[in-house]
């Protein structure tokens, strides 16, 4: 009798399990293409119980190689190989369960737009414009607050989200084509529905949405069809350091390493330098890069092989959806650095034209350096990322166009950083920028336009791919200590009710204008400069606080001069008869004016001249 009722117990506990609901609720990536030289793909399969499913596919060119199953039963990963012989077309993935239950997925393959593994990225040729999309331009009010997404429209408050979207930056495509500019670097779109101050973007909730706050996925993908009808490129700003604190599958993880896990909250320790040091602390080393960025970040940990291949599908996901021109990833040394290594090995094997630029956020070149592609390392570490940020030569220009002279101060410090370049492996790959959206504006409070011109000049002039963020050509301030949104201002005339318009002339004040097209005059002429976008540089000391480079090739080269004093000064050009050459007269490009004798050269109080050399 008890063995019976033992028996019968077992008989229901087991249907119980068998019968237990069964769903899929995600299937990511949302699609993939046919065509890609990289033939593998890992699914993501989130749905209720999932895991005690099998797994069928039956699809000419496709196999299902592997069922991976993790602790979590709602989650599976399917590794897929999809061959050459795989058309574009809709298939089935069956999942069977015990109770013999059956689910199906309609699963889709596109085929790959023509030479989409050779598209271009940005490159030294280009000139790179730094948005942040929700202070920008508002082109679409009926957005700008969402049900289900708590962080409101608060436009009074810095760290509120202003409603600025992807239409509003649509809306003014005309804007960078006249200023001159032929990259947009848009800071993160997609999905941050946190409680508050995720209007910056850098606390994703859902890596494949757009936020609904910024538009959707279609109109990011059109957006770029229309900058690409401008001739414009796109840079998309993506964070696989952490993600948000309400991203959908923090309430129920794959697995307890999906992120990295500490007795109590850990904070990084922001010292990135210990990952070169050949002396850290392994303490140190898991601190900086298991540690969490804030508290509603948690820190992602890419050794999870599942998560790695996510990510890294997620990038080629967006590169081929969305049609990218390039990648700006936030926070590269905070990440498992192995990984990410390998994740752009991948993304530039598949596109070699490609590029990828990383934030590393240091003081000294020499820290740097060691991020980008074929550092001569100790380690043997190669990140293989072809382009990073050159923070250093940002910090150096906020100071070297101070009216200081000597070895080391003034504009002697340009002379001396762009003289550690033999750090590099490739410095014209280097993103130089005199402010950005994490740092005090470069013009400040009772600032003359001269010290801004003279910033420009360099700027556009010197080696690397140059970067203007935006408000910049209009003399924006803001200072980091007064809080991160005095940064991020909103840009007058992008919103109804604005004072005035500052993307029309006619909006915009005197100083304004003048600034506005002195950069214009330096990005028009910029774009047909080949000298300038890839020609070598050659550099003389600074004396007297006058610094004198040149930019040549074969078949051109081009004087620039900055005269950082605040009294008129006559350049003898004796000492540079090795870069001046042939070269007897020349044309200056922002004032037109002709040098029939470049014997010497007057030169105003806090002026610039860029000259073209004719023989």
């Amino acid at each position: 009798m008890q063995k019976n009722l033992v028996l019968a117990l077992l008989a229901l506990i087991l249907s119980i399990q068998i019968s237990k609901p069964q769903s899929i609720n995600r299937v990511e990536p949302l699609n993939w293409w046919v065509g890609m030289k990289n033939q593998n793909l890992q699914l993501m399969i989130y749905g209720k119980n999932i895991g005690g499913a099998d797994v069928k596919v039956d699809y000419a060119g496709v196999k299902l190689v592997k069922i991976n199953r993790v602790s979590n039963q709602n989650y599976l990963f399917l590794d897929l190989f999809i061959d050459e012989t795989a058309h574009a077309g809709n298939f089935d993935i069956k999942f069977t369960f015990q109770n013999r239950n059956t689910l199906k997925y309609s699963y889709s393959l596109f085929q790959r737009k023509d030479n989409s593994s050779l598209r271009n990225g940005f490159s030294s040729k280009d000139v790179v414009y730094l948005i942040m999309p929700d202070r920008f331009a508002n082109g679409d009010t009926l957005n700008d607050n969402v049900t289900g997404y708590a962080d409101k429209l608060d436009r009074e408050n810095q760290y509120g989200r202003h409603g600025g979207d992807i239409q509003g930056i649509i809306n003014h495509l005309d804007y960078f084509n006249d200023l001159g500019v032929t990259t947009l670097w848009l800071t993160p779109v997609l999905e941050n529905n946190q409680a508050k101050g995720s209007y910056h973007g850098y606390s994703i909730t859902d890596y494949y949405k757009v936020d609904p706050r910024h538009g959707s996925n279609e109109l990011y993908k059109l957006m770029i069809e229309k900058v690409h009808q401008k001739d414009l490129k796109v840079v998309m700003d993506m964070v696989f350091n952490h993600c948000g604190s309400e991203h959908w599958w923090m309430n129920d993880l794959p697995s307890e390493d999906w992120i990295n896990v500490w007795p109590e909250y850990t904070s990084s320790n922001f010292r990135a330098t210990v990952l070169s040091d050949p002396y850290a602390s392994d303490y140190d080393i898991k601190k900086m890069s298991k540690g969490w960025f804030v508290s509603t970040m948690p820190d992602l940990n890419q050794e999870n092989p599942f998560l790695a291949n996510y990510l890294t599908q997620n990038s080629i996901w967006w590169i081929e959806f969305a049609d990218l021109d390039g990648i700006r990833m936030d926070t590269y040394p905070f990440s498992e650095k192995k990984f990410m290594a390998r994740w752009a090995k991948e993304v530039m094997t598949e596109y070699p034209n490609f590029n990828i630029v990383a934030e590393e956020w240091f003081n000294d070149p020499s820290w740097c350096a060691y991020w980008q592609k074929d550092a001569n390392n100790r380690d043997g570490y190669n990140s293989e990322v072809p382009s990073i940020m050159d923070f250093p030569l940002m910090f150096t220009m906020q100071t070297a166009f101070d009216d200081e002279s000597g070895w080391d101060k003034g504009i002697t410090k340009l002379y001396n950083h762009l003289s550690k370049d033999f750090l590099y492996s490739n410095p014209n790959k280097l993103l130089v920028f005199a402010d950005n959206h994490d740092e005090s504006r470069f013009f400040r409070a009772n600032d003359s336009i001269s010290r801004y011109k003279l910033a420009m000049t360099f700027l556009l002039t010197t080696r690397g791919i140059p970067q203007i963020y935006y408000g910049t050509e209009l003399l924006t301030k803001g200072l980091k200590s007064e809080g991160d949104g005095k940064l991020r201002p909103d840009f007058l005339g992008g919103w109804n009710g604005d004072n005035r318009n500052a993307f029309l002339p006619d909006g915009r004040t005197k100083k304004e204008n003048e600034a506005w097209t002195y950069l214009q005059t330096l990005l028009k002429w910029r774009k047909g400069a080949d000298v300038i976008q890839n020609g070598k540089l050659k550099q003389f000391v600074p004396e007297d606080n006058i610094y004198v480079y040149f930019r040549y090739n074969s078949n051109k080269t081009v004087m620039v001069i900055l005269n950082s004093n605040k009294t008129e000064k006559v350049l003898k050009t004796d000492r540079f008869k090795e870069a001046l050459g042939k070269y007897s007269k020349g044309l200056e490009i922002i004032s037109n004016k002709r040098f029939d004798i470049l014997n010497e050269i007057k030169l105003a109080p806090f002026s610039s001249a860029v000259i073209e050399l004719i023989p």
